[in-house]
């Protein structure tokens, strides 16, 4: 019998901020090909060199691709509104080279047209980051219970089972009702 010689496939990283770390990180927690989410602050260069809430997500994109996981990003916060809270909740891709950022730059454009409003999520170099404390890392799958969990984050939970159901592990959304 012939053997299958094993694939090995590449781990990619990219950066989001827009909305609270726990709900961001929950998400991409949730999804397939997504092996990491690091929850925390990212900063950037210039005049987004300050901390704001991101998390790290390192996926495999022969499983998911840089496109869903933007898809996603950009459907679950909003992405398309300022607010007050915008230094605290930056919208971001942060990129860790040129290349990622031409290639996010041109799927940004090509989503805007998912968008009934404009996009105003931008495409940051990644300068640094600070880890969250342990205590609040896996927050929503350590407290799926919590008033805060049911209210925030459930609700981009189905969101994306339902819009992206083909990306979700199935078994960790079973106990969402709709």
């Amino acid at each position: 019998m012939a053997r299958k010689k094993a694939i090995a496939m590449e781990l990619d990283k990219i950066a989001f901020g827009g909305g609270c770390h726990w709900c961001t990180e929950a998400v991409f927690q949730s999804l397939k090909g997504v092996k990491k989410v690091q929850q925390g602050y990212v900063a950037s260069t210039g005049k987004h060199n300050t901390f704001s809430e991101a998390i790290i997500v390192h996926f495999y994109p022969e499983i998911i691709s840089e496109k869903t996981v933007l898809q996603v990003h950009l459907h679950t916060h909003k992405s398309t509104k300022n607010h007050s809270f915008r230094d605290k909740y930056r919208s971001a891709v942060y990129v860790f080279s040129e290349a990622q950022k031409h290639k996010l730059t041109l799927l940004l454009n090509e989503l805007q047209k998912e968008f009934k409003n404009q996009l105003i999520t931008k495409i940051l170099p990644f300068e640094s980051f600070k880890p969250s404390r342990e205590q609040i890392t896996s927050y929503y799958y350590k407290n799926p219970k919590k008033p805060f969990c049911e209210t925030f984050i459930n609700p981009k939970l189905k969101l994306i089972r339902d819009k992206f159901s083909k990306h979700v592990v199935t078994e960790k959304l079973n106990h969402l009702k709709d």
